[in-house]
């Protein structure tokens, strides 16, 4: 499992165009431990496994090799109507039209602003509602 799963981060690394201290950063974990899980020197731990699950927006299912699949954990339209705020709604579902640009664009902007919501103290209204 460990190989399959430093395979993987690494391509999905690679395609994101990110170093290792740049995932690692990301997700707060030192380069030289994420080297040593891209080898599969060294295991990943539940909470490593979801950070890149949700970072890379993959299913630990297809991490660990269990499916092969690259598409997102969350459908699409499913996602889309969690929303409660219709121009929410209709903005993401403009959004999957979008190019792969832009759409990663609109994902590094909404990852941003998240990050910032952090900074300041702020929790999502997900995580209030909880």
């Amino acid at each position: 499992m460990t190989n399959k799963l430093g395979q993987r981060i690494k391509e999905l690394r690679e395609k994101n165009n990110w170093s290792l201290r740049e995932l690692g950063t990301r997700i707060n974990i030192n380069y030289s431990v994420l080297s040593r899980i891209e080898s599969g020197k060294r295991p990943v731990t539940d909470t490593e496994l979801l950070k890149f699950s949700e970072l890379f927006d993959v299913s630990t299912d297809y991490l660990i090799g269990r499916s092969d699949s690259l598409e997102s954990k969350v459908s699409e339209k499913t996602t889309a109507n969690e929303f409660k705020d219709s121009d929410l709604q209709i903005a993401f579902r403009d959004a999957i039209d979008f190019s792969e640009e832009n759409q990663k664009q609109t994902i590094d902007f909404i990852k941003y602003l998240k990050e910032k919501e952090e900074r300041e103290g702020r929790k999502s209204r997900k995580n209030n509602n909880d």
